[in-house]
């Protein structure tokens, strides 16, 4: 599918390298790292409540370790780069970021061009997605006209946000307390473009927003459930009777709640991982899109109601346990985007998933790559490029393991209406302007 006004919006993008990051990649490695001793706060905290309460669902588990507000794992580390547990595709190629902007751009302009726009990102990292976001919104300006922009954070980090901040608008911004819980950072780019960051998505304003969720909803805590002769039974965590400092998987010796009401009745596999928390996000994002317009990108490793047991850990850019030395490490899980198509319900159209390397080469990666070549005489620069580039799209690296997944409103892809008193004599209306990225559209 060729898309004409993504290809004049990449044209208008200036062929400039702007950053340099060697490819490590999160997930795409075998061996798992050497186990160390825990952080003994987060075991014993998770010991502690097992023992008073019983063993934990596997979500509750992975919620405490990520995002306890004292010593979770996304709380307390600075988890990007090189330096840390896994490195994202923005992090690899400037191109990944420059590519979402046209998208955000292209949305925008299909919606009719409202007057205001909002940019969301949901897990923001290290803020490099929203930066190169925010290059192609300021080389595209003369697009965008008089329309009031914004940008808009949701982060639970305190350490990722200061460094959001840093990376997204130097000295200007500051935390600031908000008796509503709302806003608790705002801050302005160089050009003057205002960044506010959120705790949760509720707390985003309202209005006709671009949500962009890039390696977001992986980290959403999981219930894992195991088909048994008893029925279906949760998969839980316990403490190990024989090693009380370690931790160990169990099954749930009755239903609960979860294997109740998550599963589905003509489900065909033997173990599955429900992301209840993905599917109230989604539904949040659809429930806005329709009320108010915009559109959402999620991009994620993920499949489509195919996989089983995915839930895997990440430290120093190994695998590793995820029961070893709790709050160490990223816990991460594929995202199920047939579940997240089923909770997004009717109101909204559901894009997708197509993977990685589709949905960049539809958006027009290699003409982008091939401008940047050409404009680039330093030999290293070149081969970083071409390197990033293969990473990126690859079948056998993150162009097939990645996926996109999208959500309109359901007037994006309705046949626009003739203009009043225009006799079409018999023929259709024109076709919907294609979506940039996706070769096949389909309604939820």
């Amino acid at each position: 599918m060729r898309f004409g006004r993504t290809k004049a919006l990449l044209s208008a993008i200036p062929a400039v390298v702007t950053c340099s990051v060697a490819p490590t990649v999160r997930r795409l490695c075998g061996r798992p790292s050497e186990p160390e001793a825990p952080p003994p706060s987060m075991l014993k905290h998770l010991t502690s409540k097992m023992k008073a309460t019983g063993p934990l669902s596997v979500a509750e588990y992975m919620r405490e370790v990520l995002t306890n507000p004292v010593t979770g794992y996304y709380v307390t580390k600075e988890a990007l780069g090189p330096d840390g547990d896994f490195i994202t595709s923005p992090e690899i190629s400037q191109v990944f970021g420059e590519l979402l902007g046209v998208w955000v751009v292209s949305e925008w302009m299909a919606a009719g061009r409202p007057g205001r726009l909002q940019v969301v990102e949901l897990g923001p990292g290290r803020g490099s997605l929203a930066a190169d976001v925010l290059r192609v919104l300021s080389q595209l300006r003369s697009v965008l006209g008089g329309a009031s922009l914004s940008l808009h954070l949701v982060e639970v980090s305190p350490v990722l946000s200061r460094l959001q901040a840093q990376h997204l608008t130097g000295g200007r911004n500051q935390e600031v307390q908000d008796d509503a819980g709302s806003v608790y950072r705002r801050g302005e780019t160089a050009s003057g473009l205002p960044v506010l960051w959120y705790p949760h998505l509720d707390a985003v304003p309202a209005g006709f927003s671009i949500f962009l969720a890039h390696e977001f909803f992986d980290a959403l805590p999981v219930h894992k459930f195991q088909r048994t002769h008893k029925g279906w039974r949760e998969v839980l965590v316990d403490v190990d009777p024989d090693t009380p400092s370690r931790l160990r998987f169990v099954l749930a010796p009755t239903a609960t709640l979860a294997s109740t009401t998550l599963i589905q009745a003509d489900e065909g596999r033997d173990h599955v991982e429900v992301c209840a928390e993905g599917g109230v996000m989604v539904q949040q994002l659809a429930r806005r899109i329709a009320a108010e317009g915009g559109a959402a990108l999620i991009a994620d490793y993920g499949h489509d109601g195919t996989k089983t047991d995915t839930l895997r850990g990440f430290k120093g850019h190994q695998l590793h346990d995820v029961l070893a030395c709790p709050g160490s490490a990223d816990l991460t899980a594929d995202v199920d985007f047939s579940y997240l198509r089923r909770m997004a319900g009717g109101g909204v159209a559901c894009l997708g998933p197509v993977d990685q390397g589709t949905f960049l080469k539809n958006m027009g990666i290699d003409a982008r790559m091939q401008v940047l070549l050409r404009n680039c005489s330093d030999v290293a620069t070149r081969g970083q490029l071409i390197k990033s580039y293969d990473f990126l799209t690859s079948p056998a690296k993150m162009g097939q393991r990645f996926q996109f997944f999208g959500l309109l409103h359901p007037g994006r892809l309705a046949r626009p209406r003739p203009p009043e008193g225009l006799e079409l004599g018999g023929r259709q209306s024109p076709a919907p302007l294609p979506v940039a990225g996706f070769s096949e559209l389909s309604f939820s």
